[in-house]
């Protein structure tokens, strides 16, 4: 069993590797992918596909007792107020208001995949149409969410599917782990004023998942991340509760089949 010793050197190990392996590149590395999507990148760069495309849906973590009568808008109100853990028997506040976005909140929680929620809701998956935020669910909705089920993140992938992902990522790539790639974080991660200068980091697949232990990136995944050889994108759009991926057909296969990761075609945001 690890202790609070034996984890920390290996945190500071991945930060380490992440500062030494992923430096700043030139900006005008991201010039084809701002022409490829057509856009300016605020929010990531978005792209078509490649020629095929499949989304990545953030995940959800639901407690065993719950979910409860009672929004989470209503639920962090009373907890503000001092309600404490009286609030909802059983439900530790610290959990529900507390702990990293997008992680499982405690032993007590177990994943929910969106295909469940929306069978539950009676919703579809993602509404025609539109792309994967909070108010995919009409039935929830950003205002009506029910506490005791944990919303997915927006704007960064969670870092159970972001290791996942590296993996399959390079099992489709022609060079696997020495694939060289760009990593770029759009200005409204980093509070940047600068929006000339594009924030990109460039490094080797093989050391994707330490990316995401990078000290100065505050634990988001990058807004984008894509091969040096063109044959793949990955987007996580900063307003987006999913992340696309565009590349080639046994690639967003290998993603739709995946038991790990929940991903879906979007045939209207493709």
């Amino acid at each position: 069993m690890e202790t609070r010793e034996t984890q920390e050197p290996r945190e500071l190990t991945a930060a380490a590797l992440a500062t030494a392996r992923w430096p700043i590149a030139d900006s005008p590395d991201v010039d084809w992918l701002r022409e490829l999507s057509d856009d300016d990148g605020l929010t990531g760069f978005m792209p078509p596909p490649l020629p095929d495309a499949a989304w990545v849906l953030h995940p959800m973590y639901a407690h065993e007792l719950g979910p409860f009568d009672m929004t989470y808008v209503e639920y962090h109100r009373a907890v503000l107020m001092g309600g404490g853990p009286e609030i909802i028997p059983g439900l530790d506040p610290a959990e529900v208001v507390g702990g990293d976005p997008g992680e499982r909140p405690g032993p007590r929680w177990h994943r929910v995949r969106w295909q469940e929620l929306a069978r539950r809701t009676g919703d579809p998956v993602v509404p025609e149409g539109s792309p994967p935020y909070l108010d995919s669910f009409p039935a929830t909705g950003q205002r009506r969410w029910p506490v005791g089920v944990t919303s997915p993140r927006e704007g960064s992938m969670d870092r159970a599917s972001w290791n996942r992902l590296a993996e399959i990522l390079t099992a489709h790539s022609t060079t696997g782990p020495a694939a060289r790639c760009l990593a770029y974080y759009n200005p409204l991660l980093l509070a940047a004023e600068d929006f000339d200068n594009l924030h990109v980091r460039a490094g080797a697949l093989a050391d994707a998942k330490v990316l995401y232990e990078h000290p100065e990136e505050d634990g988001w995944s990058p807004s984008n991340l894509w091969a040096e050889d063109h044959a793949w994108v990955v987007c996580t759009d900063y307003d987006l509760m999913a992340t696309k991926v565009a590349g080639p057909a046994p690639l967003i296969e290998a993603l739709l089949g995946d038991t790990e990761i929940e991903a879906v075609r979007l045939p209207w945001s493709s």
